[in-house]
């Protein structure tokens, strides 16, 4: 535990807080899911008072900007980045431990459990060393939704829009996983991409196919 409190930058009071915030709920009873629901809240009132403070953007761009720092795969790669995976209890073997939802959650929680621990004062510490990267390099690129890219791209260019489809779902009622496939006739490609809902699979499927377009041009 010590190590992750090192990569977070903050030391724990009450360290019951942190294992039950890296406590998935196929572990038991007294699991993460209070803590990333506050964690959630938390982590956005810090990232929009972080972009409030620092950018004269109207308020629909600092609405992307924010959505842009907080989506699920841009946790997951914070997480990634501080180990997070290594210290989760997990019920199910390590299969989900890399999983990005599962990832993100955590994360999430961590920070629900600093601000429970420290204050928002301590979380917003957390907050500005895992996520000052992040805050610094939003781009105007970075802010449009992947489909809407990809839906510009194809029509720039005369092309037909692309095709969504649910290829596979699995998980339970309360954490389902969608898998959706995305694809476009010219040039004959195609991509997929996972997500909780099925507007967040077809995102994560858009921006993998945007990238094997950029490479095959």
């Amino acid at each position: 535990m010590a190590r992750l409190e090192r990569r977070i930058g903050h030391v724990f009071d009450d360290l019951s807080l942190l294992e039950t915030a890296l406590t998935h709920r196929s572990f038991g009873a007294d699991h993460n899911e209070r803590l990333e629901f506050l964690g959630d809240a938390v982590l956005g009132h810090i990232v929009a008072q972080r972009l409030y403070d620092a950018s004269d953007e109207r308020e629909d761009r600092l609405t992307l900007m924010r959505a842009n720092i907080v989506q699920r795969d841009a946790l997951a790669e914070v997480a990634l980045e501080i180990g997070l995976g290594d210290f989760l209890r997990l019920g199910g073997g390590d299969s989900a431990r890399q999983r990005a939802s599962v990832l993100a959650n955590a994360l999430e929680a961590v920070i629900g459990a600093v601000a429970c621990d420290g204050g928002t004062a301590a979380a917003g510490r957390v907050v500005d060393r895992l996520f000052c990267a992040r805050l610094l390099r939003v781009s105007h690129a970075d802010l449009k939704d992947p489909k809407t890219r990809l839906q510009e791209h194809m029509q720039g260019r005369g092309l037909a829009l692309p095709s969504y489809r649910v290829v596979a779902q699995r998980g339970g009622d309360h954490e389902p996983i969608f898998e959706v496939e995305c694809a476009v006739a010219v040039p004959e490609l195609a991509a997929r991409g996972e997500g909780r809902t099925r507007r967040e699979a077809e995102k994560e499927a858009a921006a993998r196919l945007v990238e094997a377009i950029g490479g095959s041009e």
